[in-house]
């Protein structure tokens, strides 16, 4: 079971963070606020899915700042930056910087909204996704140095001939191992272990 996605609201204005708070909320998203991005940082480093709505400009340590030191933590949690009108240019940079959207104030609801379970939606994909990954990771772990082997050349789609021949095998040596890989993978096909393979290179 997937941890609930969760919004973060990081803004110095306490009625905005209010204000905000109870718009998300309105839509049946969890949502947690700070007054600054050191507070934010001091408080358990978000495991879970979700989002994070950034004002740009705040005491202490800005926006861009904290981008810059979850990237550093290696956190990846689409940002959302909110700014105000003269600052549009530092929103864009932010972006370039690999936020994902940035709303002015003042903003329209609906349009806040619809762009929040956007990035939320995204993010629980790129959970799925990641926890998918260490599995196949982890079940690939339980494969012998041959194994291996087999997998990789069977994966490009080579026959048990194609396989021993390279591998200076006997073929029946080689079925062994392919089925010894598909338990262990847990793969129902050769189609099922050609995605297991390509969503660990796509990682």
């Amino acid at each position: 079971m997937h941890p609930e996605p969760t919004v973060f609201i990081i803004d110095d204005d306490e009625a905005v963070r209010r204000f905000l708070s109870g718009l998300i909320a309105s839509v049946g998203l969890h949502v947690e606020t700070y007054a600054s991005a050191q507070e934010f940082l001091d408080a358990d480093e978000p495991s879970q899915p979700g989002c994070l709505l950034l004002d740009i400009r705040m005491p202490g340590m800005s926006g861009l700042e904290l981008q810059k030191e979850l990237a550093s933590r290696n956190i990846r949690i689409p940002i959302i930056i909110l700014t105000g009108h003269g600052n549009v240019q530092v929103a864009v940079h932010a972006m370039k910087a690999g936020a994902v959207d940035f709303i002015e104030k003042p903003f329209n609801n609906e349009l806040l909204l619809d762009r929040i379970q956007m990035a939320v939606a995204e993010s629980v994909d790129a959970d799925t996704t990641r926890v998918k990954q260490d599995e196949i990771a982890h079940r690939m772990e339980l494969l012998t140095p041959r194994e291996h082997q087999v997998l990789e050349i069977v994966a490009t789609g080579e026959t048990n001939k194609a396989v021993a021949r390279r591998l200076d095998i006997s073929e029946k040596t080689v079925e062994i191992h392919r089925a010894r890989v598909m338990e262990k993978m847990q793969a129902k096909s050769l189609a099922d272990l050609v995605k297991m393979v390509t969503m660990l290179e796509l990682h």
